[in-house]
């Protein structure tokens, strides 16, 4: 069980190797510091990501730092919808 004192990543957004690039980029702006997961798939098999399915490319923050990046991956979000 974690306590609320505990440090741990979160998952905060996936999708292709591109998007999660722009993300991790948005979100160092802001001084959060990120890492991605499984980006070696998303670079050597663009084809097989996709944005929350089989290896999708993860952006992690610290739960700390979680509510600060959803405001900003929200807004991501919000900004690239199709219309």
């Amino acid at each position: 069980m974690k306590t609320k004192d505990e440090i741990f990543p979160v998952e905060i957004y996936s999708g292709s190797i591109w998007e999660a690039e722009m993300v991790k980029s948005l979100l160092e702006n802001a001084e959060i510091e990120t890492f991605l997961q499984d980006e070696n798939t998303g670079t050597l098999a663009p084809w097989y990501t996709a944005g929350g399915g089989a290896g999708s490319v993860k952006v992690v923050v610290s739960n700390l730092d979680f509510e600060k990046a959803k405001l900003i991956v929200e807004e991501y979000e919000k900004n690239n919808r199709n219309p």
